[in-house]
């Protein structure tokens, strides 16, 4: 493997994030800003581990008696692919050889962030868990062998409903890992996410400029397909669940909706709300 594929530091450390190979947990929680992983930190029981570099901030610890690590990876798919690949080099690849681990070790990766509803009777402040995340984004289609881990009927479907133009990259479908999906949220509302490649047009804004498609939202909020239906926005489990799909991890989302896009609520205050996610996700990780 050439330096320039699996690029480290001169401590040995991984690129981008700065790691060393013990440094990471089997347990991995992902957060967008890197000032929740001190909010979370705080929670912990003890932390071993605190590393920075840009926006990706990583701590790891114990609660009770689970190891876990909370890395931030800042804003996008872009980012997302930097941090699970580069988790996944630390876990399966030997950094100085370029070796691949015969066994791999599988990664549990737990995104915990916010979100735009985009159901009327999702009022803010609750908690949504993705059951399939719906990537904009194209990242799956840069990677071999993804064919098997997608839902194409559902992809076909929505395309067909939104009337997706071919000069957007074609929407791909990943399932959450259902032994998560099952551990953590219990009793959660449960829907369909659409990870976007940006904030404002991608998600129908209009500031200065107008989007593509002035019905978007609500096209996707009459989407239904199999009984379900698409409950919000966001911006990277698309990503984290079709590389963990490739990679053999594991991989769930679940965020507090700050923000509901068909009837205007906005949740000023929504950090309350993210401490309550996180203690149950805690929780559920440490039983």
């Amino acid at each position: 493997m050439k330096k320039t594929e699996l690029i480290t530091n001169p401590d040995g450390s991984v690129f981008h994030l700065h790691l060393l190979p013990g440094e990471i947990a089997d347990k991995i929680i992902i957060v967008g800003d890197p000032g929740r992983v001190g909010m979370i930190g705080e929670m912990l029981d003890s932390v071993r581990v605190r590393k920075s570099n840009r926006e990706f901030s990583t701590i790891t610890g114990s609660y009770r008696d689970a190891e876990i690590t909370v890395i931030s990876s800042g804003i996008g798919t872009d980012n997302i692919d930097i941090v699970v690949n580069e988790l996944d080099a630390l876990a399966n690849i030997d950094l100085k050889t370029g070796i691949v681990a015969e066994e791999p070790r599988s990664l549990s990766f737990i995104r915990i962030g916010t979100a735009g509803g985009l159901q009327p009777d999702l009022p803010v402040g609750s908690f949504v868990a993705t059951s399939k995340a719906v990537g904009f984004d194209g990242l799956i289609h840069f990677y071999e062998g993804y064919e098997w881990c997608l839902d194409h009927m559902l992809a076909d479907a929505l395309a067909t409903h939104l009337e997706w133009p071919d000069v957007l990259a074609y929407p791909y479908v990943v399932e959450a890992d259902a032994s998560l999906l099952e551990k953590l949220a219990s009793g959660l509302t449960r829907g369909i996410t659409i990870s976007t490649p940006g904030f404002y047009a991608p998600q129908g804004r209009r500031l200065r400029l107008e989007p593509f498609d002035n019905e978007i939202n609500d096209n996707i909020t009459s989407f239904r397909f199999r009984g379900e239906r698409i409950t919000n926005y966001e911006m990277e489990s698309s990503a984290i669940y079709g590389l963990s799909k490739l990679m053999n991890h594991k991989a769930l989302t679940i965020c507090v909706v700050i923000g509901n896009r068909i009837t205007g609520e906005f949740l000023n205050d929504y950090k309350p709300a993210i401490s309550a996610l996180v203690r149950q996700v805690l929780e559920g990780l440490s039983s």
